[in-house]
């Protein structure tokens, strides 16, 4: 059987699931392939495309169609998108945001996020900026939540530190009440740019 494109994907995002992104290996793809590690470089030249096309596939849902929804409802569903895509997979925001600084992530997330602040009414040349600086809270917040939860699952947080806690203090907001608030922030910001 051919070795496809999307059997390589499938089998690194399975084994970032599993092990983590520290263990993502172009060896160790290929011995869980069945192939030798010259076969995966006919599809990704090297391991940073690789993972900016897992990053593509984590978050290929933000540029899906939306219904007709104003600016400020449209960012918080887009970044909810993102960040679930994120939340999906171990070590998913850590690497996207490899992938990203990397400016390698060729996926449509980005330019959804322009478009969304252009059509509130920012500048051409300030919506790409205001996309950035939510992408880059949206990868920072998930990165943090995403660490929390791995640190907690190897029992090297305290009970109160767990984010495990914050779902049962009525006074600890949840992680997506951490990100909704920082959401809020942002999507504020946007709009006091619009009277300037």
């Amino acid at each position: 059987m051919q070795l496809r494109r999307q059997d390589v994907l499938d089998g690194a995002i399975a084994i970032l699931d599993e092990y983590g992104l520290g263990d993502l290996t172009m060896r160790r793809l290929a011995s869980s392939l069945g192939v030798q590690p010259g076969a995966l470089y006919w599809h990704f030249p090297n391991k940073q495309t690789l993972l900016a096309a897992i990053t593509d596939e984590m978050l290929a849902l933000v540029a899906a169609p939306l219904e007709a929804l104003p600016w400020d409802e449209r960012l918080r569903v887009l970044a909810h998108r993102m960040r679930d895509g994120l939340l999906a997979h171990r070590d998913g925001a850590e690497l996207a945001a490899a992938s990203y600084a990397a400016r390698l992530a060729t996926n449509d997330a980005h330019a959804t996020l322009t478009a969304s602040c252009a059509d509130a009414g920012l500048p051409a040349d300030e919506a790409p900026l205001a996309a950035d600086a939510l992408l880059y809270y949206i990868l920072g917040q998930t990165m943090d939540e995403q660490s929390r939860m791995q640190m907690d699952s190897h029992g090297a947080l305290t009970a109160d530190a767990s984010p495990l806690a914050d779902a049962f203090l009525d006074e600890s907001p949840t992680g997506t009440a951490r990100f909704d608030y920082g959401l809020t922030l942002f999507v504020d910001g946007v709009r006091s740019r619009l009277h300037v």
